[in-house]
């Protein structure tokens, strides 16, 4: 099996660690318009080559597009213009805008919508980990749109990672990501500029921070080339949640205005119930 990575990142890179290191993938090519990401990739032992965008596709069993979601949008269909028996994935973080961009394309059914829900605040060849998805959840999107013999292979890729493999349509997806994945960026965002804006005048803040902060924070590192064109996708279902997000800080805030802890103690029993959810 000849795997081609299109973005050797942090996503890709893992993946293809992982492929070799599991024996799915026999030889794996890399792609990317970053020479050095390239260079670098092959010095890590991430990929076996790097290769031409063309040759990638050309040679390749699966075409792994690993690539910002904006960028997704642009390369899919010239992947799938130049595919015949390869199957074809992309790993992105939002899915409308994505499968939208192909919904017409001849070679539709060669393409697999995924959305493998694993990551780290980190970015570049560098960032790859070998079982960055061992026990995580990967989502297949739009499936019924996708040929049975290429979403069976898939299957398999995913089902090779040790993934557990869940399936949605792609208006669900984006809806659900907004809640679990995307507010949660942005709090971290803003509250790192909070923060840091305070910084300026209390330069001894950061001596207390401990754990707490450290994770809280740790979304705020992650890059802006990949999280902007996320929020661009999928803006309408980000700003619903963040409504939500944005009224209920104010409910917090008017119950501290008005000294009402009995109120505040409720509503953090409240929120004690995602241990329900989340271990």
């Amino acid at each position: 099996m000849i795997i081609t990575i299109i973005g050797i990142g942090l996503i890709g890179g893992s993946l293809a660690l992982s492929l070799k290191q599991n024996n799915y993938a026999s030889w794996v090519l890399g792609v990317d318009q970053n020479p050095v990401h390239g260079e670098r990739a092959v010095e890590l032992g991430i990929v076996d080559e790097v290769v031409s965008f063309d040759e990638g596709i050309a040679k390749a069993d699966v075409v792994i597009i690993a690539v910002p979601v904006n960028a997704i949008v642009q390369i899919l269909p010239r992947v799938l213009d130049r595919v015949d028996r390869q199957i074809v994935i992309d790993v992105g973080s939002t899915k409308e805008s994505i499968v939208n961009s192909v919904l017409r394309h001849a070679k539709r059914g060669r393409f697999v919508a995924t959305h493998p829900m694993a990551g780290t605040e980190y970015s570049g060849p560098e960032a790859a980990i070998s079982d960055l998805f061992t026990g995580k959840c990967t989502v297949l999107v739009d499936k019924e749109n996708s040929d049975e013999d290429a979403l069976s292979e898939i299957q398999r890729l995913y089902q090779s990672l040790s993934m557990n493999i869940v399936y949605h349509q792609s208006h669900e997806h984006d809806i659900h990501t907004a809640y679990i994945s995307h507010i949660s960026h942005i709090s971290s965002f803003a509250l790192a500029l909070t923060v840091l804006e305070k910084e300026k005048n209390e330069k001894r803040i950061f001596e207390l921070a401990g754990g707490g902060f450290s994770s809280t924070v740790r979304l705020a590192k992650s890059s802006p080339d990949t999280w902007v064109p996320i929020f661009e996708q999928n803006r309408d279902y980000v700003l619903d949640v963040l409504d939500e997000h944005i009224n209920t800080i104010s409910q917090f805030r008017t119950l501290l205005i008005k000294k009402d802890f009995e109120s505040f103690y409720k509503l953090i029993q409240q929120a004690n119930q995602i241990r329900r959810i989340v271990k």
